[in-house]
C-alpha cells in the first residue's frame, strides 16, 4: 500500500515549541472518521474486519483516515521512546498536608485520614437538599446500634435484586455472592458489639469492578471466556487491603467488555443504566461501579482506569472519581489489559470517601521498591484545617476546554470563576500543544498492550464468545505494528516535556471531565453492543493525559445540563500531588454539593424503616 502512504508530519523538538497563550501551535479536534453502528450492521462489519480478503484494505483506511498515520505511525520526532510513565519522587512543599508512615498497616492509614478529617458535616451539607451517606455515616450509625452491618447487607441484597430485575433491569453486578455477603456482615457485626471495629471502614459496603481479583469471584473482565483460562487465585493487593480494614467486599462490578469501550453497554451481562435517568449510558469501562455508587448502594467502589475508564463513568453518573499517579497503588491482582496506562481508582459520592478508600489502598509492595527511586513519600491532606490552601495557580487551554457542548462549557466555566472569587485562586492561560495527538498514540498504546496480553488466549479462543464490539476493538488493536508502538512511546515522552513545562507554572491542569453527558441507550445495542467513535472521543477527550502520561487527576460533580443529566469537572495534578489534588477537589465540592440533585434510582440503607 506503498502508493497510498500518508506523508507524516515533521514535529519540532519539544524545546522549540511555545506552550504560552498566544502560541501558534493549532488546536485540532478530534478527527472520528467512522459512522455509528449497531445491531446487524456491526456483524456485517466484522465480517469484513475479520476477512482475509477485506480485513487488511479496511483496517488500513479505518487508520489513515483517523490520521493514526499521518500524526503516529509516519510522523518524524526527535524525542526518544519512553514507555513507562514512571516519575521520579520530588518533594512538592505542599500546603496544608501530613507526612504518613509509609510502613503502617492499611487500617492505621485509614485512622490517620479520618483524623485529617473534619469532625461534623459542614453547614453547606447540611443546607443540601440531598446528600448521599458516607463511610463515616455508616461507622457512626453501627458504633451507635442504631443500624448493623448485617441489616445494611440484607437492604443490600434486597436492593440489588429489585434494581437488577424489570422494570428498572440496571445492570450493575456481574457477580455477587449472598452467603459470602451475610458472612461478612456477621463477622462485623460482631466486631462492634464488642466495641471492636478494625477500622472506619469496618462493615461499609465496597463493590470491586471485574477486571480486578476479589475471593470468591471469578475475574471475568466483561467477557464470558477469560476466567476459564485465567483463575482468580486471591484478593488483589488493593482488595487485599480493604478486607483487613473490615470492608465487605459485596461483589463484581459490570464493565464494558474488556474495558474496550465508553459507553458502558455489555452484551453479555447487561447495559448498565444511569441512575439519573435508566434510558441513559453509565460511561464506561468501570460502569457498573460508578452506578452503583450514585445509586446508594455503595458509598465507595473500586474501579480501573485506563483510558478514564474511572473519571468518564463517574462524571456521567454525578460521583467522584480518582486515580492517584502512576505506581501508587500496586497492580497486583489486576487484569494485565494495559500495563502502561491502566491503574487502580476510586469512586466515590464524595471526595472525603475517596480519599478514605486511597489512603488503605495506596502504597507501594517490596517489589516494587526498586522501580521508582526515590520512594515516593506520602503525605495526607488536612481537610479539617480552616485555613484553605492558597495561590493556586489553574493551567487552562481555552480551545481545549471549550472543545464540549455547551452544557458542558457554560457549567465548568462558572466552577472555575467560582474557585477563583472565593479562594483567590488564579487561572493561568497555556497552550498544550497536540492534544489529539496524544489520544491517537494512547489509543495505539492502550490496543498494543491490550492485543499482546491477550495473544495467548485469544489463540484457544472461539470467536463467537466474544461481543460484536469488542472483536472490532480486538481487530483494530491487532492491526497496530511495532512502528506504531514506537512512534507512540515518543509522542508520550514529548506529552511528558510539554505537562512538565507547564506544571513549572500552574499547579493543576483545570478541564471539563467529559465533552458530552451520558447520552440515550438505543434499542439496537442489546445484542451486539455499539460502536460510537464520535461520542466515545468526546467522552474521553479530556481523560487521556491522566492515564498515557500517569498523572494524577480526579472528577468532581460540579452541575447539570438542561435535561438533568450530571457534568463533572476534572483537575489533573503534577507527579505524586494526590493530597493537594485532594484539597481543591474538596475545595470544589463545597462549592458546589448544596446543589446535587437525587438520581430517579436510589437506595438509602441508613434512613429506612424497617
Amino acid at each position: 500500500m506503498g502508493l497510498l502512504r500518508d506523508s507524516g508530519v515533521v514535529y519540532k523538538t519539544a524545546e522549540e515549541v511555545d506552550l504560552g497563550p498566544q502560541s501558534d501551535q493549532p488546536y485540532l479536534p478530534a478527527n472520528v472518521k467512522a459512522p455509528r453502528m449497531a445491531g446487524f450492521l456491526v456483524k456485517v462489519f466484522v465480517w469484513f474486519l475479520e476477512s482475509r480478503i477485506f480485513g487488511a484494505v479496511l483496517l488500513y483506511f479505518l487508520k489513515k483516515n483517523n490520521l493514526i498515520q499521518k500524526l503516529v505511525t509516519h510522523a518524524e520526532l526527535e524525542e526518544e521512546p519512553l514507555f513507562v510513565p514512571l516519575h521520579p519522587y520530588q518533594e512538592l512543599k505542599e500546603q496544608e498536608v501530613e507526612y504518613i508512615d509509609s510502613d503502617l498497616s492499611p487500617p492505621e492509614k485509614v485512622q490517620r485520614a479520618v483524623d485529617c478529617l473534619p469532625s461534623q458535616r459542614t453547614q453547606d451539607d447540611l443546607k443540601s437538599g440531598f446528600h448521599r451517606w458516607t463511610i463515616l455515616d455508616y461507622s457512626r450509625a453501627y458504633t451507635s446500634g442504631k443500624i448493623t452491618p448485617r441489616m445494611v447487607a440484607e437492604r443490600f441484597i434486597a436492593a440489588v435484586l429489585e434494581s437488577s430485575n424489570p422494570p428498572l433491569q440496571m445492570s450493575f453486578f456481574i457477580n455477587y455472592d449472598v452467603e459470602d455477603i451475610l458472612r461478612q456482615a456477621t463477622e462485623s457485626t460482631h466486631r462492634y458489639e464488642k466495641g471492636e471495629p478494625i477500622s472506619v471502614l469496618d462493615g461499609v459496603p465496597i463493590a470491586i469492578k471485574d477486571e480486578i481479583d476479589c475471593s470468591p469471584y471469578p475475574t471475568t473482565g466483561g467477557t464470558k471466556w477469560l476466567h476459564k483460562l485465567r483463575t482468580c487465585t486471591g484478593d488483589a493487593c488493593c482488595v487485599m487491603r480493604l478486607r483487613l480494614c473490615g470492608a465487605i467486599l459485596v461483589g463484581k462490578t459490570n464493565m464494558h467488555e474488556l474495558g474496550a469501550g465508553t459507553s458502558g453497554i455489555n452484551p453479555h451481562y447487561g447495559v448498565t443504566r444511569n441512575p439519573y435517568d435508566t434510558g441513559r449510558i453509565s460511561g464506561g469501562s468501570s460502569s457498573g461501579s460508578a452506578a452503583l455508587v450514585s445509586a446508594g448502594l455503595c458509598p465507595v467502589a473500586l474501579g480501573v482506569d485506563g483510558g478514564g475508564s474511572v473519571r468518564l463513568p463517574a462524571s456521567l453518573c454525578g460521583v467522584v472519581g480518582f486515580k492517584p499517579t502512576f505506581g501508587r497503588i500496586p497492580h497486583a491482582g489486576v487484569l494485565p489489559l494495559n500495563w502502561t496506562v491502566g491503574m487502580v481508582g476510586v469512586l466515590a459520592g464524595t471526595v472525603e470517601d475517596a480519599f478514605i478508600v486511597y489512603a488503605a489502598t495506596n502504597g507501594q509492595l517490596p517489589s516494587q521498591q526498586s522501580t521508582i527511586l526515590p520512594p515516593p513519600k506520602e503525605y495526607f491532606p488536612l481537610l479539617k484545617s480552616t485555613k484553605p490552601i492558597t495561590d493556586v495557580k489553574l493551567a487552562k487551554y481555552g480551545e481545549w476546554f471549550n472543545d464540549c457542548s455547551n452544557d458542558v462549557k457554560i457549567c465548568c466555566s462558572s466552577a472555575v470563576e467560582q474557585l477563583c472569587e472565593h479562594y483567590g485562586w488564579k487561572v493561568i492561560e497555556v497552550t498544550i500543544p497536540e492534544i489529539e495527538v496524544m489520544r491517537l498514540a494512547h489509543y495505539v498504546t492502550i490496543g498494543s498492550e491490550c492485543s499482546t496480553s491477550l495473544s495467548s488466549y485469544l489463540q484457544k479462543l472461539n470467536f463467537a464468545e466474544l461481543g460484536w464490539d469488542a472483536r472490532v476493538a480486538l481487530s483494530v488493536y491487532g492491526a497496530f505494528s511495532g512502528k506504531d508502538y514506537i512512534k507512540a512511546q515518543k509522542i508520550r515522552n514529548r506529552q511528558m516535556k510539554f505537562h512538565r513545562n507547564i506544571f513549572a507554572k500552574a499547579d493543576v491542569i483545570v478541564v471539563p471531565t467529559t465533552g458530552v453527558t451520558a447520552y440515550p441507550i438505543k434499542n439496537d445495542v442489546l445484542e451486539t453492543g455499539e460502536l460510537d467513535y464520535i461520542n466515545g472521543a468526546a467522552l474521553v477527550r479530556y481523560q487521556i493525559a491522566g492515564n498515557f502520561l500517569g498523572l494524577p487527576a480526579v472528577t468532581v460533580p460540579v452541575g447539570y445540563d438542561k435535561a438533568g443529566m450530571p457534568i463533572g469537572i476534572q483537575f489533573i495534578g503534577k507527579p505524586w500531588s494526590e493530597a493537594t489534588l485532594i484539597h481543591i477537589a474538596n475545595a470544589m465540592q463545597a462549592l458546589r454539593i448544596s446543589e446535587c440533585m437525587k438520581p430517579k434510582v436510589f437506595y438509602d440503607f441508613l434512613n429506612k424503616e424497617e
